[in-house]
């Protein structure tokens, strides 16, 4: 079975798949590639590159999508199978890169968890029952990674290359997945990218936001098990 590489979104770990690695650990090797350790998507991308198996099946929500799509514009060859999880091809539009740097200053100064609280997660989830344990578990995540993580991943987003190109190159089996409620990709991301990639597959999964992989689980094991071709 071909290997499964998962690329969390900035300021998350394995716990955003965790229901991902549960459901599919059993069934094919998975690997968590962590993107902290660089300032630039080129260089993030790389370092999966060197760590990961030869030839792998690759998904990333958000910022891993983004990695994702460089990780293909730089080693095509290497993957069989891609999934775009709520992530935009785009660059980084100027107002976006310019809101970055009061965020920047202020963990810089102590305030990761305000900036968490107040400007990133109330834009992540949709309403529902699993909604504050989601957004809890975001904050522990973003806590733990820290603050010169969050300025890196940052600088990462402002300088990223725009992948419409890399995305018409794609030949593989390609999901491009997105939370009904996501705001923050919403769904005209999606449906260019599934615009750009011959026969891939627009999955939008209902009850869920920026982060379907928590926020309704059993439909994205399920989409990543046919995407898989393990059904």
């Amino acid at each position: 079975m071909t290997p499964l590489v998962l690329l969390p979104g900035m300021m998350c770990d394995a716990r955003l798949y965790g229901p991902q690695i549960a459901a599919l650990s059993g069934r094919v090797p998975v690997h968590l590639a962590p993107i902290t350790a660089f300032d630039t998507v080129q260089a993030l991308a790389r370092d999966v590159l060197v760590h990961a198996p030869p030839w792998f099946a690759l998904a990333g929500l958000s910022m891993g999508g983004i990695v994702a799509m460089e990780i293909v514009r730089q080693a095509p060859d290497r993957v069989l199978r891609l999934a775009l999880l709520d992530t935009n091809p785009r660059a980084e539009l100027d107002e976006v890169r310019q809101a970055r740097e009061p965020q920047i200053a202020s963990v810089r100064a102590g305030g990761l968890h305000t900036v968490m609280r107040d400007e990133l997660k109330p834009n992540y989830l949709a309403n529902g029952p699993r909604r504050q344990d989601v957004l809890d578990m975001c904050m522990t995540m973003a806590m733990d990674l820290g603050p010169d993580v969050f300025e890196r991943q940052s600088r990462a987003l402002q300088t990223r290359p725009d992948q419409q190109a890399t995305l018409k190159s794609v030949e593989v089996p390609t999901l491009i997945l997105m939370g009904r409620e996501d705001r923050l990709c919403p769904l005209d991301r999606h449906e260019l990218m599934n615009d750009l990639v011959a026969g891939s597959e627009l999955k939008i999964i209902e009850g869920a936001g920026h982060l379907p992989t928590l926020e309704q689980p059993e439909a994205v094991n399920a989409a990543f098990k046919t995407w898989l071709d393990m059904e």
